[in-house]
Parts: structure tokens; sequence; C-alpha cells
């Protein structure tokens, strides 16, 4: 139980200076930038039609889409790029507890911070359109139009007729969130790992997981190789398994009918990608070297 609550002391440790720190202001303030720009099309196209919306529809319609799944973890790279932050209170728990201990506390802020901000997001979507919103489990008339008549694609919301069909609201946030935080806790431990090693590169492996999830969409591929509507599919289902941001995006996955991945091989893939990331952690910090340049407020 000591050891628990040492690295509960450790994580909360981290959570402490949120409220004096431009950086964590400036990721969440950049976050909810970021959900009304993308998902005030959905807003405005219900107040075009005169009609309401499900409460978390704009969060399905907007981060159902790799593009915009890519867009927002890239505040990841703030929030996370000064970690291990090493502050004043460093040395103290280095010696009151142990650097294992330490890590175990750091993975754990990790881990929280990751989740409340992926939660922040989505209730970000729900306040931005709470006034056109209603929270019944059932899809709105906007969903309908925009699935079923072809407007959606249009105008790049991702109202695909599948997950009308298939699914409800509160099932479908569900699965979008857990993939979106799934794909989140990787980036975010690829950040700090990197950081934990000689020049501290996790910035770039963070935007170098980012560019990788990205050029492996289907979209990209076929665009760019020019691919038939045979080769096109099989590099659809191909870069499906293969792409972490394809994991992430809810429509690319197997609803019976073709060979994508099932919800549950993205949730273990992440997972075991994390917990991987997590173990190279805990092995680097036997030799990771405290270097403690001064006192800083």
């Amino acid at each position: 139980m000591t050891k628990l609550r040492q690295t509960a002391i450790t994580a909360l440790m981290n959570f402490s200076r949120w409220p004096h720190s431009p950086q964590i202001w400036l990721s969440f303030g950049l976050g909810f930038i970021a959900c009304f720009l993308m998902s005030q099309k959905v807003v405005d196209f219900a107040a075009g039609q005169d009609t309401l919306l499900q409460l978390f529809e704009p969060f399905l319609w907007t981060f159902g889409d790799a593009n915009s799944i890519l867009l927002i973890s890239l505040c990841l790279l703030l929030l996370f790029g000064d970690m291990p932050n090493l502050g004043n209170e460093t040395p103290l728990f280095l010696v009151r507890t142990s650097r294992f201990c330490w890590m175990a506390g750091q993975l754990l802020y990790l881990t929280l911070a990751t989740t409340l901000f992926v939660l922040f997001i989505l209730l970000s979507t729900c306040v931005l359109c709470g006034a056109r919103a209603f929270s019944g489990n059932m899809w709105s008339e906007t969903a309908a139009i925009l699935g079923y008549s072809g407007i959606g694609e249009s105008i790049a919301v991702p109202a695909f007729v599948k997950v009308l069909e298939l699914t409800l609201p509160y099932q479908c946030t569900l699965h979008i969130f857990g993939l979106m935080l799934g794909y989140s806790l990787v980036l975010s431990a690829l950040i700090f790992f990197f950081n934990l090693l000689k020049g501290r590169r996790g910035m770039l492996a963070g935007a170098a997981f980012s560019g990788f999830g990205f050029f492996l969409t289907p979209q990209v591929v076929t665009d760019w190789f020019r691919l038939g509507p045979t080769e096109s599919r099989i590099a659809n289902i191909l870069f499906g398994w293969l792409s972490p941001l394809n994991h992430a995006t809810y429509y690319m996955h197997n609803f019976g009918y073709d060979n994508l991945p099932r919800l549950g091989d993205s949730y273990l893939v992440f997972g075991a990608a994390s917990l991987a990331v997590y173990l190279l952690a805990f092995w680097q910090v036997r030799k990771y070297s405290f270097n403690f340049t001064g006192t800083e407020r």
C-alpha cells in the first residue's frame, strides 16, 4: 500500500502544476478551438435545415474521421512535450521512494492526463451543440439527412450509413471515445519514452508516429499511386491493419462483412502497444541520467 500511495502522490504532483502552466492551458485551449472549428459545420448544417442533433453527434461525425483524430492528437505533443518534468520536488521523491516508483507515478499521470484530455474534447463538442441537441439514444433527423442523402460526404462529415444502421449514438460514442483514447495513449507513451532517451526526441517521435498513420490512410495511398478499384480495396484492407490512425477511425472496422480489423482487435493493438512502450520506459529509467540545473518556480 505504501508503494501505491507514493505512486499516487507522484502523479498528483504533476497535476498540481496545471493551474500555473501556460503549456497546459494552451493545450486545452487549442483543443477547444479545434473542436469548434471542426464541429461547427455539423451545427451550422443542422441550423440551416432547422433540425436537431443528438447530443453526441458532433463528436461522432467529427472524430469518426482520421484527419480530425490526427489534428486533435497533435495537442498531446504540446501537453506532454516536457515529460518527464524534473521539478524541485523530484530529488526528494527519488530519495524517499525509488526511481521505479517515481516512474510508475509518471506513467499513471500520463494515463490519467490523456484520459482527461480526450474527455475534455468529448464534453467540448457537447457544449458547442447544446442549444440544438437532445439526449435520447437515437439518431437525429440531421444524421439521417447527412447519411442517406450523400450530403455528409460532400461537406466532409463522415455520417456513414453502416454506422447509422448498425449502432446507436451512446454505443458509438463509447467506441469512438475508446479508439481515440487508445491512439492517444500510444502517442503520449511514445513521447514520454523518447524523452527518456538521449536528446529528448519525444516531439519528433510523436510527429513521426502521427505522420506514419496519415501516410498509410487508404485515401492518401490511392491518390498517390493512382490505384484502381481492385487495388484500392486491397490497400484499404492492408493499411486498415497496418496504420494506427486507421485503427482509431471507427468506420475503418469490420462490422461483419469485410476483412478490416474488428473493434476488439484495435483495442488489443492499442493496449498491447501502450503496455510495450510503458515496459520499455521502465527498462530505460534504470540508466536515465537525472540532471538538475537549479531551482525554478
